[in-house]
Formats: C-alpha cells, sequence, structure tokens
C-alpha cells in the first residue's frame, strides 16, 4: 500500500516532538489513534488515509510519545501521556469537530479524549477496543512475582505475537489502573461504533463488548466478525473499516 503522506511534527516540552501525517480536506477531522507500540504507518492507518484522501476528508495519524517518529523512549510512556498526546493533537491541529478512531489501546485512550474533549469530539469508532488493559488483560494474568517485581518498580517484559517484546513498566501499571474506565459509567453520549474479531486472542469479544454495558450513549453498535483477529487487517477487513467509518460520518453528519 503505497503512503505518499508527509510527515510533520507538533511540539511537546523542550526539544521534544509528536510526529504526524495530515491530509486536509473537508468536514469534520477524522483523528486515528493507534494501539500499543503501534505506528502511524500500520496498514489500517494507512488504508484509513488513503480511504479519506480519496473522499477529500480530513484526516490525521500521528504516533504516540515513544512510538515511531515521535520522540521519547516507549518505557517512559503511560495512558495518561498517550491520552493527552491526542487531545493536544485535538487542540492544535483541530479547528473544527473530530471524529475519533481507536484501535485496541488506542480505544481506551480515545475514549478518555473524547471525555476531555467533549465539546469536540462527535464520534467514536473503535476497533478490537482495550479500555483497562494494563490491569484487567495484562496485570491480571501474571504471576505473583511479576506482581510483585512490577510493584518494587521493575519492568515486566511479556512476548508479542507481533515481534519484539512489550515493556510494562511499573509507572504504565500504576497509571493504568488510574485510568480505568469500565468499572465506572461512561461518561459519553455521542454515536459509538464498534468493530470486534471474534477470533481475537488479545482482546476477547465478551471484554470490549463491556464497552456498550457501561456507555452512557444509547447510539451504539456492536459489530462481531466471525472469522477476525485482532489486527482486523485482511483486504475484507480493511474495506469493512471504511465502510463503517463512512456510516458513522454520516449518522453523525
Amino acid at each position: 500500500m503505497q503512503d505518499r503522506a508527509l510527515i510533520n511534527y507538533l511540539p511537546l516540552q523542550g526539544e521534544e516532538k509528536i510526529a504526524y501525517k495530515f491530509n486536509k480536506g473537508r468536514g469534520p477531522t477524522i483523528l486515528w489513534c493507534g494501539g500499543l507500540k503501534s505506528t502511524m504507518d500500520g496498514s489500517k492507518a494507512t488504508y484509513l488515509h488513503n480511504w479519506a484522501a480519496s473522499k477529500n476528508y480530513n484526516f490525521i495519524r500521528f504516533d504516540y510519545f515513544g512510538h515511531g517518529e515521535s520522540d521519547g523512549e516507549f518505557r517512559d510512556g503511560t495512558i495518561t501521556k498517550w491520552a493527552e498526546n491526542i487531545i493536544m493533537v485535538i487542540d492544535e491541529l483541530i479547528n473544527n469537530d473530530a471524529v475519533l478512531v481507536g484501535s485496541s489501546m488506542g480505544g481506551w485512550t480515545s475514549i478518555l479524549a473524547a471525555i476531555s474533549r467533549a465539546d469536540k469530539v462527535k464520534g467514536l469508532f473503535l476497533i478490537a477496543p482495550a479500555p483497562d488493559f494494563t490491569h484487567k488483560l495484562v496485570w491480571d494474568q501474571w504471576t505473583e512475582k511479576q506482581k510483585k517485581d512490577s510493584l518494587a518498580g521493575k519492568s515486566i517484559f511479556v512476548s508479542s505475537e507481533y515481534g519484539e517484546d512489550y515493556e510494562y513498566s511499573s509507572r504504565l501499571i500504576s497509571d493504568g489502573k488510574d485510568n480505568m474506565v469500565l468499572d465506572n459509567k461512561i461518561n459519553l453520549e455521542v454515536p459509538i461504533r464498534i468493530l470486534q474479531g471474534m477470533k481475537d486472542e488479545v482482546v476477547p469479544w465478551h471484554y470490549s463488548y463491556k464497552i456498550i454495558e457501561n456507555v452512557k450513549s444509547r447510539n451504539v453498535s456492536y459489530t462481531l466478525i466471525k472469522n477476525g483477529d485482532h489486527s482486523l487487517s485482511t483486504p475484507t477487513d480493511l474495506e469493512r473499516l471504511s465502510c463503517e467509518l463512512q456510516s458513522l460520518m454520516q449518522n453523525i453528519y
């Protein structure tokens, strides 16, 4: 998939920068919020950017702090910091309404950002969303030794089917616990669309379904793909993403 989009940079603190790509077009701005250790050049982000460009929609994708082309070390990142990255992009780059597309961890950070910027965020499209994953999908699976080491300030390394091991710093785990959303009512009333693979072994479908049970909005749909995995990156899956996003846009506007 060819990607001709140019990289731009948004200053953080000091000399640190967030890397992003922006297709300027019409209508509300679609903002891609990626998953843990994923980058803005992943297949779903690139596909949706190209799709948005073909429709002349405003579209932004970016790399979180410590990811891809952005500055910072991954081990210094937290859910708070990554949600703040989204909020900063909304504040600095989007001067109209925003529709957030959150994949995996991005489902969590985009929910937090949408709550914080309820005046600008008009819709959410969540792909295999993983709110509260640091505690309920990671911590709860650890051995007592791993939990003890984490509480002592050590990073825990967990193997990944996507290549490089995940490093879960003690700061990421403790900060994640402070940002959990599934144990309380999620105070969002915007239209929400959720796409989930039934064969997802990273985020089980019955886990992401909890969002429906907790979110305040009544304008919510949940689509379960029988043969879908966590990545949802097959040609058929990608086409489904754009169709679902187009449907959400039409529902809002």
